[in-house]
């Protein structure tokens, strides 16, 4: 994962060398396909991922299948593709992802309203931090910002820095508690946060 973040590009070749020796085994394709997705190749990234789910029978990468169709502009079929699976049987973090996706795809299509309501789940908790917190709270003040909302983006966008400074302060198996404090010119959402870890896990 280091060197996808650091060199897509030499990742990708790497999996594709890897996918010529071992093209049968999901891993290897799994890793193609994501390689594919961070050097822009969405439509590569589908065909593997479709390959992937097919050889692993795991559903844990669809919200790259849904990404991956917004990348080739079939934001229709992205929503398709989110709603064909129980998301009750998710790992939280998928699930988590997909709900992302989800709301990128309705933003794709000008359903702005819907796309907040894509991010309306459990696990959007501003009263702690997991390892999914961060992502998620921007995504959701960046559909507040196109909904005009700036106060609450601010907010959410607030919220996502805090929880991933927070993250990255903790040790594996903390739980990373948000304290809320209000400022007055905050309309609906409470205003920065301040953060405190506490031992345990949910």
């Amino acid at each position: 994962s280091q060197l996808i973040d650091d060199d897509p590009a030499l990742a990708h070749e790497h999996a594709l060398a890897a996918s010529r020796r071992a093209g049968r085994v999901a891993v290897v394709r799994e890793s193609l396909a994501i390689t594919a997705y961070a050097t822009g190749d969405f439509a590569l990234a589908l065909r593997e991922l479709r390959t992937y789910r097919r050889i692993s029978g795991s559903d844990d990468q669809i919200a790259l299948m849904v990404d991956s169709e917004r990348g080739v502009g079939r934001a229709d079929r992205a929503l398709e593709v989110g709603r064909s699976v129980d998301r009750a049987a998710l790992p939280v973090d998928a699930r988590v992802e997909l709900a992302i996706a989800m709301s990128g795809a309705r933003l794709d299509l000008g359903e702005t309203e819907r796309a907040l309501l894509e991010l309306d789940i459990p696990e959007l908790d501003p009263d702690r931090a997991f390892e999914w917190s961060p992502g998620l709270f921007a995504a959701r003040a960046a559909v507040l910002e196109e909904l005009g909302r700036l106060d609450e983006a601010a907010l959410w966008s607030r919220r996502a820095v805090v929880a991933a400074e927070a993250l990255d302060a903790s040790t594996p198996g903390e739980v990373i508690e948000v304290m809320e404090v209000e400022e007055e010119g905050t309309d609906g959402d409470e205003a920065d946060d301040d953060v405190t870890d506490s031992e345990g896990e949910r």
